[in-house]
C-alpha cells in the first residue's frame, strides 16, 4: 500500500498543475501517439473552419432569400426581379428564379429562330413547361450540391476520429505492457506513461468527433430545409408561368 502511494506521488505532475501535466504528457508521448494527435488536430481544425464557413454562408443565404421572396411576391415585373436578384448571389431561391427566367428567354428566342413556329402559340408554350421543369430541377440539385460542399469532411471526421483515437489508445496500452515487461513489475510509475498516452489519444479522438457529428447533423438538416424551400418555389414559379400562358391564350 505504501509503495503504491509513493508511486502515485512520483507520477503526479510537478507543481500540481493539471494543464502542465497534460502538456508534459503530450510532449513526452511516443512518436506514433504524437502522429495520431497531429492527425486529429488537423481534422479538428479543418472541421471548425467548415463549421464557421457554413455558419456565415447559411446566415447569408437565409437573409438574402428572405429579401428575394419579398421582392418576388411584391413585384409584377419579372425582368426587374431578375435584375435585382443578381445582387443576391448567395440566395438559393434567387438562383432558382434566375435559371427559370433565363430558360424562358432561351426557349422564346429558339422558337423565334425556327421557321413556322409562333412564340405566342399556346401549345408551344405549354411544351416549354417540360423544359422549364427540368431546368428548375437541375438548378435545385446544383444548389444542394453547393450548400453541401465540404460537409463530407464533418462526416468523415465524425466517423473516423474515434477510431483514430482508438488506435492511439491501443498503441499506448502496448507501450504500457512493454514497460511492464522491461521493468519486470506492474507499478503505477511503470504503466502510467503508456496509459496516459492512451487516454490522451482517446480524448483527442472524441474532442474532434463530437463537434463534427453535431455540426454535420445540424447543417444537413438545414440543407434539407433549403431543398424543400427550393422545390416549393420552383413549383410556385411553374404555376405562375402556366397561369400567365393561360391568361394570354384567353383561357380560364
Amino acid at each position: 500500500m505504501e509503495s503504491m502511494i509513493i508511486s502515485v506521488v512520483l507520477a503526479a505532475p510537478a507543481g500540481g498543475n493539471p494543464s502542465n501535466g497534460i502538456i508534459d504528457m503530450v510532449l513526452g508521448a511516443g512518436t506514433m501517439v504524437k502522429l495520431v494527435l497531429i492527425i486529429l488536430a488537423l481534422l479538428s481544425i479543418g472541421c471548425w473552419m467548415v463549421i464557421l464557413m457554413k455558419h456565415r454562408l447559411f446566415k447569408k443565404v437565409t437573409r438574402e432569400s428572405s429579401l428575394f421572396l419579398d421582392l418576388f411576391w411584391e413585384s409584377k415585373n419579372l425582368g426587374a426581379v431578375y435584375r435585382e436578384s443578381k445582387n443576391m448571389k448567395e440566395s438559393h431561391l434567387a438562383e432558382i428564379f434566375r435559371v427559370g427566367y433565363m430558360e424562358l428567354g432561351r426557349l422564346s428566342k429558339s422558337s423565334e429562330r425556327e421557321k413556322g413556329q409562333n412564340p405566342d402559340d399556346f401549345d408551344l408554350k405549354m411544351d416549354w413547361l417540360d423544359n422549364l421543369e427540368r431546368s428548375l430541377r437541375s438548378a435545385v440539385n446544383g444548389e444542394v450540391q453547393r450548400l453541401e460542399k465540404a460537409l463530407s469532411l464533418l462526416a468523415t471526421t465524425g466517423n473516423a476520429a474515434p477510431f483514430i483515437g482508438l488506435f492511439g489508445t491501443v498503441w499506448g496500452i502496448m507501450i504500457a505492457f512493454q514497460g511492464i515487461g522491461l521493468k519486470g513489475s506492474a507499478t503505477l510509475a511503470v504503466v502510467a506513461p503508456g496509459i496516459s498516452e492512451a487516454l490522451i489519444a482517446t480524448a483527442a479522438g472524441l474532442a474532434a468527433a463530437i463537434p463534427a457529428v453535431i455540426a454535420y447533423n445540424h447543417y444537413t438538416n438545414k440543407v434539407r430545409s433549403f431543398e424543400t424551400e427550393m422545390v416549393n418555389f420552383a413549383n410556385d414559379f411553374l404555376n405562375i408561368v402556366k397561369r400567365d400562358f393561360l391568361r394570354r391564350a384567353g383561357l380560364p
